[in-house]
């Protein structure tokens, strides 16, 4: 009698396990699908796989050694450099394909950091309550009143313009807004009955939040991810555009548009400003369309 209990029991575990899996194909499946409906989205995802494959295969892909100075000084166009060469003589192209690795380095890296940090502040916020919530949206209402823009300037000409420390300031800057965004989600998700279920079965608070809360949560917060990271490359173009990010002779197409700040490279040389500028914008608008289409595809209120 209890082998044929414990085959029942066998047999409808199975068959729950195997209705959500179906379930969980199908929320894949109808989110892949409205994303693929989301024409700019797809457009952006085509851009960004570019990117990354010119940033990792830099070394094969450019023409010549971005940091190779030649006898050309702000060669225009040509058959040997075609997209001429910078006031030292530098390959403009090839420094333009190697400018790839910093943005896509500093935007993941950057993003990757605040949302671990506010994930999990945001997590610990909304659960907890109390005197810890308040604690914690006292500090991100402290960060986020001060301009950033200013206050990453004046860290990163303290701490030293590295790309490790351009990466970092931005990481840790950037934390208050993915807190924000966890704490409400997670404040919603707390009363809900399986989660009130999980604290009755004496589960750790860890456990709950990592293991029940954070997966009901995650769409949000990958919809942030994507725009944060568009907004990492955004400045740490403008910090070394301004000289306190990525330092020559390390290319990075913020530092590329410092020689736009004359005058005459404006009006007689835009093969100096315009590529660098080009990259910048069709790389921060692919990203917000992804973006765009990761809020649309998985939105709640389309599968109802």
């Amino acid at each position: 009698m209890s082998e044929v209990k414990t085959e029942v029991e066998n047999n409808n575990s199975l068959i729950f396990e195997s209705v959500e899996n179906e379930e969980d194909e199908s929320y894949i499946k109808a989110v892949v699908h409205r994303f693929l409906k989301h024409k700019l989205a797809v457009f952006g995802v085509v851009i960004m796989i570019i990117l990354v494959v010119c940033a990792v295969l830099a070394p094969i892909i450019a023409p010549q050694n971005p940091y190779k100075v030649t006898n050309v000084f702000s060669g225009a166009p040509s058959g040997d450099h075609l997209l001429g060469t910078d006031k030292v003589g530098r390959d403009v192209l090839s420094r333009l394909i190697y400018g790839a690795r910093v943005s896509l380095i500093v935007g993941i890296g950057a993003v990757a950091i605040s949302a671990v940090i506010g994930t999990t502040l945001g997590l610990l916020s909304g659960y907890a309550g109390g005197w810890i919530d308040m604690l914690i949206m006292r500090v991100a209402d402290m960060f986020m009143s001060f301009p950033q823009m200013m206050l990453i300037m004046v860290i990163v000409s303290i701490v030293g313009p590295k790309l490790s420390n351009v990466i970092i300031v931005l990481g840790f800057l950037g934390w208050p807004s993915i807190a924000r965004l966890v704490r409400g989600s997670t404040l919603s998700v707390k009363e809900s009955d399986y989660i009130k279920s999980t604290v009755v079965l004496g589960f750790k608070t860890p456990r709950i939040l990592f293991l029940h809360i954070l997966p009901n949560i995650f769409a949000p917060i990958l919809v942030n991810i994507t725009f944060g990271i568009a907004n990492a490359i955004i400045m740490e173009a403008s910090l070394s555009f301004l000289g306190l990010g990525v330092q020559p002779p390390t290319a990075s197409w913020g530092n590329m548009l410092t020689d736009s700040q004359s005058i005459s490279v404006l009006t007689s040389q835009p093969w100096l400003w315009i590529p660098p500028g080009v990259m910048i914008i069709v790389s921060v608008l692919s990203v917000n369309f992804i973006g765009d289409g990761m809020r649309d595809a998985l939105d709640p209120k389309k599968f109802r």
